[in-house]
């Protein structure tokens, strides 16, 4: 199969498998997103959304959360780990929010990318999952998927996200990002797969003797 065949397989396969994909991290707007996303860097959604309802009961809004003592934002969220550096980050952002951008979270890749704790993935979550703006962020199961689809050398993960906007139609960033999640969570597992198991690696190199090597994100 051809790499624009498998491109094109791909994409229509995850779009029968997840037609609708769900943002996995609950929120309410903007901001909540943020800090969720936040929380989730070397954390799963599920446990950042045990955590944050009882954070957004404290504060949802930059404006309150400014008023909250860091320590008291770290005991929240220390379940999610890395609390020290996340509590610190999520009250020094929501001051940077209200001094520089009128309370509001920027619709701006490098004004969010200059918020402290906020890194290039998590801004791009930001501007697709809540202002619909196309990109493509490249998390752990995207990098090993697309490494295992013939999609990128995986040489590192901004290498794996150029590919991919190369490869794919920029109106389909935004869905096939959480597509290829899912997929990654269900099916092309870290463990459960290896290049050779699930239905796309199968169908895509049907003649692959050997396990898929990826490199780490």
């Amino acid at each position: 199969m051809l790499k624009a065949e498998r491109v094109d397989f791909i994409q229509k396969r995850l779009q029968d498998l997840y037609p609708d994909p769900p943002i996995p991290l609950d929120h309410s707007d903007p901001y909540t997103l943020l800090v969720a996303v936040l929380l989730s860097a070397q954390c799963t959604d599920e446990r950042v959304n045990q955590v944050t309802p009882e954070l957004f009961d404290l504060a949802r809004t930059p404006a309150d959360m400014a008023e909250i003592e860091v320590e008291t934002i770290r005991g929240v969220i220390r379940p999610c780990g890395l609390s020290p550096q996340k509590s610190r980050a999520i009250a020094t952002l929501s001051r940077i929010l209200l001094d520089e951008h009128d309370g509001e979270v920027p619709r701006d890749m490098n004004a969010l990318e200059h918020l402290p704790g906020v890194g290039h993935k998590t801004a791009s979550v930001v501007m697709a999952q809540a202002f619909g703006v196309p990109s493509f962020p490249v998390d752990t199961h995207i990098h090993r998927l697309a490494q295992r689809w013939g999609l990128t050398s995986g040489k590192s993960v901004v290498q794996t996200e150029r590919d991919l906007k190369r490869l794919f139609p920029e109106e389909s960033w935004n869905a096939l990002h959480l597509q290829i999640i899912y997929y990654g969570r269900e099916h092309c597992t870290a463990r459960g797969c290896d290049g050779r198991v699930c239905e796309i690696c199968r169908t895509c190199f049907p003649n692959r003797k050997h396990p898929k090597k990826t490199r780490k994100a």
